[in-house]
């Protein structure tokens, strides 16, 4: 219980724990403040995830819907969008072995975009060195980044996701993802050479900058 209580503290400044503690307490207002602050973002991480927009919206409100359900057991434990995460990632897995069981699913790249049909086939040439040499615009590197993203492993590209769209440390990515720091570390390091591989001959003619500058343009 001390133990209990001195965590209920400790997260009582953050003003998203101070929503969920009236959420609890029955206030529907607080549920849909909540709700405003955090459904855009959730669309767009499970976006990223999984590609699918309606599926995004789908699984956004999987969450909500399972914050509710857990409103009156609710403790202030961690910082609420650590929790709200947290949740997030169950809801992403379960998404993603569920994808996994249907034979008839393939996977498809983007029809259109920025970069025109297949982006995806076109940062396969830029890896190979096939595509000539010219300078992106914005549209097109957020476009080329988002797509190289995509193209990790699913838990490479959810420790990107909330390290670099999210601005999680790494030990709320630890403890969102329920792993080790040290594994957090590893797939961010995998993911950065991944990453790189498949972008370098842009970073050497100078076309387009690092993803985490590119990043940095709020994709």
């Amino acid at each position: 219980m001390l133990a209990s209580e001195s965590s209920a503290r400790r997260y009582a400044l953050d003003p998203d724990v101070r929503l969920m503690l009236e959420v609890r307490g029955g206030n529907a207002a607080a549920f849909e403040e909540l709700v405003a602050r955090y459904q855009s973002r959730l669309v767009t991480f499970f976006r990223h995830l999984l590609g699918s927009r309606e599926q995004s919206e789908d699984l956004a409100q999987e969450v909500f819907l399972r914050v509710y359900r857990a409103r009156e057991t609710y403790q202030p434990g961690a910082k609420f969008s650590t929790w709200l995460y947290k949740i997030a990632n169950h809801v992403a897995a379960n998404a993603i072995r569920d994808r996994s069981r249907r034979p008839e699913f393939t996977l498809q790249t983007r029809d259109s975009g920025p970069m025109g049909a297949r982006p995806l086939d076109l940062m396969l040439q830029a890896s190979s060195g096939q595509m000539p040499s010219r300078q992106l615009d914005k549209a097109e590197v957020r476009e080329f980044v988002r797509m190289a993203i995509e193209a990790l492993s699913e838990r490479q590209r959810m420790a990107v996701l909330l390290c670099k769209f999210e601005g999680m440390t790494y030990a709320e990515i630890s403890e969102i993802m329920e792993i080790s720091l040290q594994a957090v570390k590893s797939l961010l390091s995998r993911a950065r050479e991944n990453l790189r591989e498949v972008m370098q001959p842009y970073f050497e003619h100078g076309s387009i900058p690092a993803w985490e500058e590119a990043n940095d343009d709020k994709l």
